[in-house]
This record gives C-alpha cells, sequence and structure tokens, in this order.
C-alpha cells in the first residue's frame, strides 16, 4: 500500500537568496510511503495517518534550509524515521523568482 501526499503547501525560509530567506515563500511537497499493509485493517490505529505524515513535512520545514536537496533529505529521513515505510519518496518544488521556469524541484527517495 502506498500513502501519498501531493501539493502539500508549506510556507518556508529556504534558498540560497537572502530575499528567499528573508521574505519565505510557498513550497509544495509531493510525499509517498511505502507502508505495506498497514491500513488494511481499516483500523487508524493501524494505518498510517496522513495528519502526522503532513505535520512531520511541517516541523522538518520550520527549520532553515539553504538548499531544496538537504530539505528534501531532512523530510525524508524524518519520515523514514516517524513511520518505517519500505520506501519513502519526497519531492520538493518551488517557484523560483530569480528563473523562468514553472518551478524547480528534488526528490529523494530511500529504500
Amino acid at each position: 500500500m502506498i500513502v501519498e501526499l501531493h501539493g502539500l503547501e508549506v510556507f518556508g525560509y529556504h534558498g540560497v537568496l537572502e530575499s528567499e530567506r528573508r521574505d519565505g515563500q510557498l513550497f509544495w511537497f509531493d510525499v509517498r510511503l511505502d507502508v505495506g499493509d498497514r491500513g488494511a485493517t481499516d483500523r487508524i490505529d493501524d494505518a498510517v495517518d496522513y495528519r502526522l505524515v503532513a505535520d512531520v513535512v511541517r516541523d522538518v520545514s520550520a527549520r532553515r534550509f539553504d538548499l531544496l536537496e538537504a530539505l528534501a533529505m531532512a523530510t525524508a529521513g524524518e519520515l523514514y524515521r516517524a513511520f518505517s515505510p519500505a520506501h519513502v519518496s519526497v519531492r520538493v518544488r518551488k517557484r523560483p523568482g530569480d528563473m523562468p521556469v514553472e518551478y524547480s524541484a528534488v526528490t529523494v527517495e530511500l529504500p
């Protein structure tokens, strides 16, 4: 079973540019956790609660990172520790103000 959150919006103060660290911006997180058969019992106590997954992402993003790579790695690591999935994937996206692109992104996957 795969638990997914796509487009979780979190405001943060991450980036290399002074303006990013000072003013902050929105970041979008796409999270995938392979949780095996957790939740098949139809009991929330046996499942991975999506709300708790979102809380972990928000908690990590409350810290400050210069690089998306470091933010994505820290988030994946915390999700791995919190939920012990067989596999975790975290993609972090942002709209860089200094580049003519829709978004920039980094994806981290842990076994």
